[in-house]
């Protein structure tokens, strides 16, 4: 694990054709539970069907292998990523799986009325009782000129903390507005997280006593602070009676440790591509290598602090000593590769060297 905690994300109908593998239960000691945030990545000569097709056999095999939930991600104008309309990505793998939580790591909620995302997640909730749950962040998901297009108010973020209370009571029993009532919603009672790479959401999460979900899989900066503060802040409520923390890491698997420092270039070169190959501009590898050299390349490799690299015996080693150094309750894997078949691999690899450990 190349972590430093101290510093301030097959097509429908896939048969995996394999028998769970037992992760931690709850309340259990031994193995970190683990789950799963997928960006539905557009790999090279593919489109966006092919890529939720490619996130449709991810989540049969993580709910196959034990995993306890998969995430999607709220992400605009990212040509190689397509979970923008997370909702409908949400809803479609929902109904290719059967047992596995789903849900948004997150919804970036100033983009969206609380009323409107009560209704969507109520929606969810109705067609798959107990499988459906909602991470809440408070940035954009995308750049600056997007903002505009998304008609995003500016000042949208600074009423994060009520837009947070407002969509929770949509998604209860007492409707936050008179006469006004999320249908589907009202009464579903989603589970909210929020989502967060600063002191702000874990303030915000211990105030509230919510489930609080780190980023360090691409911001990990303020980990250890945040962690703490969460931890020491935390107050009780009636959805959670002690502070629950889950931390995002990257996974980057190979069959040799070779094999993973290629694909570990690989995701680099990809990460480039996401951030620089916007507006239709088309990036060489020399490109992307030309930007990881540069200061901007450098923040980079920094979003990929947080990594596990290696054979499925290095990941599990350093996962389980991200966990215990993140205070970690759960983590949040984010599964890079060149290709599906070789993510897929990743996770079911990951799970079976998580519970031999």
């Amino acid at each position: 694990m190349s972590c430093d905690t101290g510093m301030a994300g097959g097509p429908p109908g896939v048969d995996v054709g394999e028998a769970p593998i037992a992760l931690r239960p709850r309340g259990s000691t031994d193995v970190i539970p683990l789950s799963i945030l997928d960006l539905v990545p557009v790999t090279p000569g593919t489109g966006p069907g092919e890529a939720i097709a490619a996130s449709v056999a991810l989540a049969r095999e993580a709910e196959a292998v034990g995993y306890q939930r998969v995430w999607y991600a709220e992400h605009h104008n990212m040509p190689a990523i397509a979970s923008a309309a997370t909702s409908v990505v949400i809803a479609h793998v929902a109904a290719h799986t059967t047992t596995i939580r789903l849900g948004a790591g997150g919804i970036m909620l100033p983009n969206h009325s609380p009323l409107v995302i009560a209704e969507q997640f109520g929606t969810l909730a109705a067609l798959h009782p107990g499988r459906i749950e909602l991470g809440l962040g408070r940035a954009p998901g995308t750049d600056q000129v997007t903002v505009r297009a998304l008609r995003r108010d500016p000042g949208a973020a600074d009423t994060f903390p009520q837009d947070v209370v407002e969509l929770q009571a949509y998604l209860g029993d007492t409707p936050p507005v008179p006469g006004v009532e999320a249908v589907p919603g009202r009464g579903t009672h989603v589970p909210l997280y929020i989502l967060g790479s600063s002191l702000f959401g874990a303030r915000l999460a211990a105030t509230l006593g919510l489930p609080y979900a780190f980023a360090s899989h691409f911001a990990p900066t303020a980990l250890t602070d945040a962690v703490a503060t969460y931890r020491a802040e935390f107050r009780p409520s009636p959805v959670l009676e002690r502070p629950r923390v889950l931390a995002g890491v990257n996974v980057i698997l190979g069959e040799t440790p070779q094999d993973a420092e290629q694909e570990l270039d690989r995701v680099k070169l990809a990460r480039v591509a996401i951030f620089f190959g916007r507006g239709g501009r088309t990036l060489t590898d020399d490109d992307a290598r030309a930007i990881l050299a540069s200061p901007s390349g450098r923040q980079i490799e920094a979003m990929l602090t947080c990594s596990a690299v290696g054979t499925p015996d290095d990941v599990r080693t350093q996962l389980t000593a991200f966990a215990k150094d993140a205070d970690a309750d759960e983590l949040i894997t984010v599964h890079h590769a060149s290709t599906p078949e070789r993510r897929l691999r990743s996770v079911r690899a990951t799970a079976e060297a998580m519970a031999t450990g």
